[in-house]
């Protein structure tokens, strides 16, 4: 009987140890629920009840600087399903097959969708950038299949299409790299669109808004009880170019329907250094990578051409190269402006025979320049030397970036003796002779001729170019103002000098091959050029600048049209519109064409030519 008790006694301590083993690791667990891990724990009981839906912030618009917006949004829907709701097959079947036509999908795209929603128990998205016709449809189906959400967004239009396209940019999605390398603060999720490519791309900082979300309250089945909250977003900041519209359109489809519909056309403010146009063909609309997805649209290739001609296209000046001869010659005392040069129609160099593009007969160097007499700026060349026409090159920074701040840009070349000496090779007459016209070695980008007529224009000053203005934030109104007026550089040239270029350029309008830039109530001056190419069709060439009768230039520009066989006919009616859209000038009716004989202008004589012959080789 002892024995009996004495075990059973120890039975009773056992159990006893037992259940407060068992006690002490409820206390514990109860601790660590309601005290150590409680917030955890409330988060996950939250969680099991809402659902949270992001909502992506409106970008910041872009408008020029007479206030048109070139990049903005519009209204954009997405759809969602709720993981929480209901989960049965069949019922997520019948639901992808009734929404697959509304949704521009295939019943198995979506009901992959909903399988992914079911397994992690969240928010899935179904479909985004939907149009707004499509959300009645959607909004009557929700009545009918609980767990499905739709909510309002926006996304990125550009009004204008192909609008300064290589300048604006596009939209796209992450890759992996740039996931890995996104700003976290920035608050980017893995649909998240990001610039791409010019504007859109640099001021992606400042353009991204900061993301709402609404928080909704759901039942067991996903049904939405309430919304909890509704986290407004916060649209991104505005930026504000230096664009004239305009001038923008014109530079557009003067070079749209040019005889290639290839080129560039740049224009600066010559007293600012500000970027008026800027214009590369051919262009892109950066819509297509941000088309609704539930609408008919046609295919176009999203394998566009992000090469922007303006800034990288480097091209021998060719006859608007004779400024800098000019200025060479003037300011080095080579150059009697009343002393007459026979143009017989050629220059026996010694070795060589150059051509001329016609026969002037006697020219001084008013009629030199306004005739683009090659053989009187062969001779001046000659009598000043390669060593004065390089140092004058050098002064307006040719061979050098603009400065400009846009990547991929080119510098082109600057031509001269002191590189061949440097790399112990001759220079030879020939090279002083293609070098006075623009020919040879020597290349520049539209964006640098521009620079180079703003600074004749402003009578030396070589600005930076500047295509942003300000930036002003929707949140703050804060204004940062980005553009400046920067110097890079002072071509400082005699007074006198600068007199006679204004002179002869004006002239080179009046009465010469930039004739058709004459307008009235405007002091416009000129140059046209047309650039031998080897490989096909010359380019052409046009550079301006011009001012109110009495005024100050405001407005410089070059205008290149690639194989356009001819700087006046290519490029001068272009930079003709450019300027009638700048100030306003409203073009005349236009007069039945008489009956006459066509004269023979620079690129008709050059078509006429052999390869030979066009270079001057023979």
């Amino acid at each position: 009987m002892a024995v009996t008790k004495i075990f059973f006694n120890a039975r009773l301590k056992v159990m006893m140890a037992l259940a407060c083993i068992a006690g002490g690791v409820i206390a514990l667990r109860l601790v660590d629920i309601q005290v150590l891990r409680h917030q955890a724990y409330l988060q996950m009981a939250e969680r099991n009840r809402t659902q949270v839906i992001y909502q992506t912030a409106p970008r910041g618009r872009v408008f020029t600087a007479d206030g048109v917006a070139v990049a903005t949004n519009a209204p954009s829907f997405s759809f969602y399903y709720l993981g929480a709701g209901n989960t049965d097959p069949a019922y997520l079947e019948q639901l992808a097959r009734d929404f697959a036509p509304r949704l521009k999908m295939t019943p198995q795209e979506i009901l992959a969708k909903l399988e992914q929603g079911v397994k992690t128990g969240k928010a899935t998205l179904l479909a985004e950038n939907l149009s707004t016709k499509s959300t009645v449809a959607l909004q009557e189906l929700q009545l009918y299949y609980p767990g499905v959400y739709l909510i309002e967004e926006t996304k990125r239009t550009y009004p204008y299409g192909g609008f300064a396209s290589h300048l604006l940019g596009y939209i796209g999605s992450m890759d992996d790299r740039e996931w890995r390398n996104r700003d976290l603060r920035m608050g980017y999720r893995l649909n998240s669109k990001i610039g791409k490519n010019g504007i859109e791309k640099k001021f992606e900082k400042e353009l991204k808004g900061r993301d709402g979300g609404v928080y909704l309250e759901v039942d067991y089945r996903g049904r939405v009880k309430s919304i909890i909250q509704d986290k407004k977003w916060s649209a991104g900041s505005d930026v504000y170019l230096t664009l004239d519209f305009k001038l923008q359109q014109a530079a557009e489809e003067g070079l749209k329907k040019s005889n290639t519909g290839r080129g560039a056309a740049v224009a600066l403010d010559p007293r600012t250094g500000a970027v008026l146009a800027m214009a590369s063909a051919p262009a892109y609309d950066p819509n297509i990578f941000v088309q609704y997805s539930d609408e008919e649209n046609p295919k176009q290739s999203k394998k566009i051409s992000e090469y922007n001609l303006a800034i990288q296209g480097t091209y021998p000046p060719a006859s608007t190269f004779k400024i800098i001869t000019a200025a060479a010659a003037l300011e080095y005392g080579h150059l009697d402006v009343h002393r007459k040069i026979n143009c017989p129609g050629y220059y026996d160099s010694g070795p060589r025979v150059f051509k001329c593009w016609g026969t002037h007969g006697p020219v001084d160097f008013f009629d030199g320049m306004s005739n683009s007499c090659d053989v009187y700026f062969y001779q001046v060349a000659a009598q000043t030397g390669s060593a004065a026409i390089e140092r004058v090159q050098r002064k307006f920074m040719f061979g050098r970036q603009t400065g400009i701040d846009l990547p991929g840009e080119k510098a082109g070349n600057l031509y001269g003796p002191t590189r061949r000496a440097r790399n112990k090779t001759y220079w030879f007459i020939g090279d002083t002779l293609n070098l006075s016209i623009g020919q040879g070695e020597l290349l520049v980008t539209p964006l640098k001729l521009a620079q180079f007529a703003a600074a004749v224009a402003s009578r030396g000053n070589v600005y930076r170019p500047y295509y942003v203005d300000k930036i002003v934030s929707n949140q703050t109104g804060k204004v940062q103002q980005i553009g400046k007026t920067e110097i890079l550089q002072k071509a400082d040239l005699k007074p006198e000098t600068y007199d006679l270029l204004f002179q002869a350029l004006k002239h080179t309008v009046d009465h010469g091959t930039a004739a058709r830039v004459r307008i009235e109530g405007l002091d416009v001056y000129g140059k046209t050029g047309t650039a031998q190419n080897p490989h096909g069709d010359d380019h052409g060439w046009f550079l301006a600048f011009a001012g109110r009768k009495g005024e100050e230039p405001s407005i410089a520009l070059a205008v290149f049209v690639e194989f356009g066989k001819g700087g006046s006919s290519a490029a001068g009616p272009i930079a003709r519109s450019m300027l009638e859209a700048y100030f306003g000038v409203e073009k005349p009716a236009p007069k039945p064409a008489a009956a006459k004989v066509p004269q023979r202008t620079e690129e008709d004589y050059e078509e006429l030519l052999t390869p030979g012959e066009q270079d001057g080789s023979i």
